[in-house]
């Protein structure tokens, strides 16, 4: 058998170099715990990036997966099957849409969505192609040429110009900012409910409200991007729930297959019946049997676990331990964020130092912009598991 160090050797020889990996094998995880092929124990606040809300080796999940694979893993989208019925109902009663295209990942949903988005006006304005779309700066949407065009960091565009055309970019959290990118060719507005990868920013009540009635008003669809910040990890099943402000579109992915690659766009019946049509959209794999077997548990095993009460009685304990532990050590400025979904703001050394310090200590943390450090546990986390990751972390900004 391979060694770590000698799988970590070979990868950099047969993957492609996108990623500046950690020198860390991961070889299984139990509950909210990570161990290493060596036997080290990582707690995990980063959950895959936001992905296993119900942690690892979740018995009752696991046991639906294994069922689904002794019946049926795939078909295609020319024949029905009931898993895809199953989970569309659960999500569509879980946020009260209408109808749901289930992809295979985040940045795909993304991509359905501006699409669907400019169907929406095509039909409308008489076939005009010269739609725009209104984007936030600082906010990621994805990797593909179409997500990447709306996502508001430039660094992450300018090797890959020209992109999708036909997008301005406003102030997240600045209403004015917006109105003054909207015109008569503005046929939506796409934004994420909490910035995640810009820098944990939730949006202000003021701004959100404010942005749906300028919708509402000049008839341009709102998607709202939950992909990292849905799923129950703000403390509402979805996050716009608890600003009530319903989109026009919605997508999620992450946490909405806990592991299993899977992602969705969710329409309100307007934008549905006024947008893509059969020849107008399609995927091989999304919403097979597989994933949406997941989806379908994953619901389930939130309401029967009372997962998003959990993160509601949760969260202010996460929060208070962070606000103590930014009081204690200078090099963290503040901590922002909402419900499980937490950053604190580093100055004076690199973020990626104090990921690294958290490691070394036996503890999974993200960075999130060029100076936020990110926590996204597993839904399912105690107290306790707090303790033990405010330790860790103490430790390891300690050290700094």
């Amino acid at each position: 058998m391979r060694t770590a160090s000698e799988y970590m050797e070979r990868a950099e020889e047969v993957l492609l170099h996108t990623y500046n990996r950690f020198p860390v094998v991961l070889d299984r995880g139990e509950g909210v715990y990570l161990y290493d092929m060596e036997g080290k124990k990582y707690l995990d606040f980063g959950a895959g990036i936001a992905v296993f809300a119900l942690g690892y080796h979740y018995q009752d999940f696991d046991a639906a997966l294994k069922d689904q694979i002794d019946k049926l893993i795939h078909t295609s989208n020319l024949y029905y099957n009931a898993p895809a019925v199953e989970a569309a109902e659960k999500l569509l009663d879980a946020c009260g849409m209408d109808k749901v295209f289930f992809t295979n990942s985040g940045t795909e949903a993304i991509e359905g969505a501006i699409k669907a988005a400019r169907k929406y006006a095509w039909n409308k304005d008489g076939h005009r192609t010269d739609h725009e779309i209104v984007a936030m700066e600082h906010s990621f949407h994805g990797r593909s040429v179409g997500a990447l065009s709306v996502t508001g960091n430039p660094h992450y565009q300018e090797a890959f110009k020209p992109l999708m055309g036909g997008v301005r970019f406003a102030k997240f959290n600045d209403l004015e900012s917006v109105k003054a990118c909207v015109n008569d060719r503005t046929c939506a507005v796409i934004l994420e409910t909490v910035q995640g990868e810009g820098g944990i920013y939730p949006a202000d009540p003021e701004f959100l409200k404010g942005v749906k009635a300028l919708c509402e008003e000049r008839d341009i669809l709102l998607i709202l991007d939950e992909i990292q910040c849905g799923m129950g990890r703000t403390g509402s099943m979805f996050a716009w729930q608890d600003y009530g402000v319903k989109p026009n579109i919605m997508t999620c992915a992450k946490a909405l297959g806990c592991g299993v690659p899977v992602g969705a766009f969710v329409l309100d019946e307007k934008t549905a019946a006024a947008s893509l049509a059969p020849g107008d959209h399609g995927t091989t794999y999304g919403g097979n049997p597989f994933a949406c077997r997941a989806v379908s548990k994953v619901f389930d095993l939130y309401a029967q676990n009372g997962i998003v009460e959990h993160v509601k009685e949760t969260a202010p304990y996460l929060e208070a331990c962070l606000d103590r532990l930014v009081e204690k050590h200078p090099c963290l400025e503040s901590r922002r964020g909402k419900g499980l979904m937490q950053g604190l703001v580093v100055k004076g050394l690199p973020v990626g130092q104090v990921v690294k310090g958290a490691l070394d200590e036996g503890l999974i943390v993200l960075s999130a912009g060029s100076d936020v450090l990110r926590l996204v546990p597993p839904l399912v986390i105690e107290k306790e598991h707090i303790d033990e990751m405010a330790d860790k972390l103490d430790k390891a900004l300690a050290g700094k």
